[in-house]
């Protein structure tokens, strides 16, 4: 195999693809790095560490057809610094790969493509297709609700229902929920599967100016997301996934209307004694067309006030100030309603439109209150 191509070029492609490489020492060192295919004067590259695989490819002179693997750290930090705008790539029958560029040159040693895992075939079916942006931000508003670990690995992805003309993202872990709805042209069948968060964090990277579209490929066990010039192939998680029409409050005693804006920098204000060493929360007063923040931790105290337009019950009700801002921050609406059932309920985030069914709006986040003292 030989072939030249720009060194900026390959260089951005293969550090894309070293995602999916495995960066664990295991039994199979093949996953650990990138192969690289030359014909008809394209690169393709691919990375898979079994659970995920980026693939994609670059314009380049191949002078000989041929196949290899490269450790993907090493290949990477070879072409981030090489000196001239060209690189050589050559390989022998041996297995040694010469890189070349400029007056520098790299011997490596490779593997064969007999050895690197079989990505999984993703066919057939209706394809899913939703503009990169909207895709994007639908992520953004849900993967910070997804568990890290949890007994059930289910709830460490994001569960997918696409139905006719909608798409419903849906994360959940033991704190906090999130849900984002969103029209598309869709015709297909209904379907429901739950992708890795790994996998949609890999997605949101690839997206950019060349992805105005992404186009989802889903069969029984993987799925495939066409982005620009990249293709992922992920597993999709297996189980049951929370019930979650069932355990959002359809009604409320209280509801606030509120400047997200303020009521972000309100908690952050009152957040600044509350550190990873000492531990506190929030307390909110939800009252007189106001909110009252409050914390208290062996620091000190801190209090704040913003106006609201409230309706119903005084509430007092205490939260876990990251959970609440993890919420809030990915708030796109200038306001947002509040939605509470007393101290003991879970607070619900909504923007404010006229759906008829909650969890059918734009969003929703719920944030459940912890025991105050």
């Amino acid at each position: 195999m030989k072939f030249i191509c720009s060194s900026q070029i390959l260089s951005e492609a293969c550090m894309n693809v070293q995602r999916a490489t495995s960066t664990k020492s295991s039994n199979l060192p093949t996953i650990e790095g990138i192969l690289i295919k030359a014909e008809n004067d394209r690169i393709m590259l691919t990375g898979y560490d079994l659970e995920v695989g980026i693939i994609t490819s670059v314009e380049g002179r191949v002078e000989q057809t041929g196949s290899i693997i490269l450790n993907a750290k090493i290949l990477c930090d070879i072409l981030r610094n090489t000196p001239d705008d060209l690189v050589s790539i050559e390989c022998d029958d041996r297995l040694i790969c010469k890189i070349k560029s400029g007056d520098s040159e790299f011997s490596i040693m490779g593997f064969s493509e007999a050895d690197y895992p079989e990505l999984p075939s993703v066919s057939g079916g209706f394809p899913i297709v939703i503009g990169g942006e909207i895709l994007k931000d639908m992520i953004k508003k849900t993967i910070f609700a997804a568990a890290e670990n949890d007994s059930k690995v289910i709830h460490t992805g994001i569960r997918f229902e696409v139905g006719s003309s909608n798409i419903r993202l849906v994360s959940v872990d033991g704190y906090k929920l999130a849900i984002r709805n969103e029209k598309i042209d869709y015709n297909g069948e209904e379907k429901v599967f739950v992708v890795p968060k790994k996998t949609l964090n890999e997605v949101i990277k690839l997206i950019g100016e060349e992805c105005e579209t992404v186009s989802m490929i889903v069969a029984s066990r993987h799925i495939l997301f066409e982005c620009g010039k990249y293709v992922i192939v992920s597993r999709l998680l297996e189980g049951e996934f929370l019930s979650y029409k069932s355990a959002i409050p359809t009604t409320a005693k209280t509801q606030v209307r509120v400047n997200t804006r303020k009521l972000i920098s309100s908690i952050e204000r009152t957040s600044l004694i509350i550190t990873e060493r000492i531990k506190s929360y929030v307390r909110c007063i939800f009252d007189n067309e106001s909110i009252r923040i409050s914390s208290t931790t062996a620091l000190g105290t801190a209090n704040d006030r913003i106006l609201a337009d409230t309706e119903g019950e005084r509430v007092e009700i205490g939260f876990n100030n990251k959970y609440l801002l993890d919420a809030l921050k990915v708030c796109d609406t200038d306001e947002i309603t509040l939605r509470l059932n007393g101290s003991t309920s879970p607070i619900i985030i909504v923007p404010d439109d006229d759906s008829s069914l909650i969890y059918e709006r734009s969003f929703l986040f719920m944030v459940l209150p912890v025991r105050m003292n």
